[in-house]
């Protein structure tokens, strides 16, 4: 399978995604729109994985490329490809499919609980999953939703953590392919993040927790989701 990835910044990588697409022997590139990019035909790839990043669908005209990431989109459903999203690539998937992005009503970051809703637990993403499980968080916002999206999750401080937009269509607010290196990256990228809220882990908090039983949750999503 070919894999597309576009990323938004340069602390901010596929993690445990890139590292499942080689041992399944996928084809896996990335492309930087933020460093000036130009993003691949939708023939080129068969699977479309938009991560996250700093940016905001709130101030558009701050990101135009941004504007091209949701063309390249609103064309991948056209044709059908398989779509991930995560945090901010969630939120790009939403505004491709008309649902405007919102503000969270609590900012997270850090290792906090989601809880699966009846429509979640019921989902072949999640078959046997915890109705509770832990993933990590890093954002302000969260991605809006269409009138025939479903929701699947929901953390106590967002109350859109994933959504499947269509069968092949799922955002995830929350991260699970973030690995522990990922995370000291982003604690000394951006060390103005961990400014204390409600919902908000100190950097000895976020050095503490198993990154590594979240990234299997991740590795079990997409087996499931290259198998739809």
């Amino acid at each position: 399978m070919n894999i597309l990835c576009i990323t938004h910044a340069d602390f901010e990588t596929p993690g445990i995604i890139e590292q499942w697409a080689l041992d399944n022997a996928h084809t896996f590139k990335t492309e930087k729109p933020y460093k000036g990019n130009k993003l691949s035909d939708v023939s080129h790839f068969d699977f479309l994985i938009i991560m996250g990043g700093p940016q905001s669908p709130l101030k558009l005209e701050e990101f135009p490329y941004l504007l091209s990431e949701i063309d390249l989109i609103k064309t991948a459903i056209s044709k059908n490809k398989k779509i991930l999203g995560f945090c901010l690539g969630a939120q790009l998937i939403g505004e491709a499919l008309g649902a405007k992005t919102e503000r969270s009503p609590e900012k997270e970051v850090g290792v906090y609980p989601i809880s699966l809703t009846s429509e979640g637990v019921k989902d072949p993403l999640f078959e046997d999953f915890p109705d509770n499980f832990p993933v990590i968080h890093w954002h302000n916002d969260m991605p809006g939703l269409t009138e025939n999206s479903v929701l699947l999750a929901l953390s106590q401080g967002c109350p859109h953590q994933v959504v499947r937009y269509k069968n092949n269509i799922y955002g995830f607010q929350c991260h699970m392919e973030i690995t522990l290196g990922g995370i000291k990256t982003m604690i000394e990228a951006v060390p103005e993040d961990l400014a204390q809220t409600k919902f908000t882990q100190s950097a000895s908090e976020l050095l503490k927790q198993n990154y590594s039983s979240i990234n299997n949750f991740m590795r079990t999503i997409l087996d499931r989701f290259v198998r739809l």
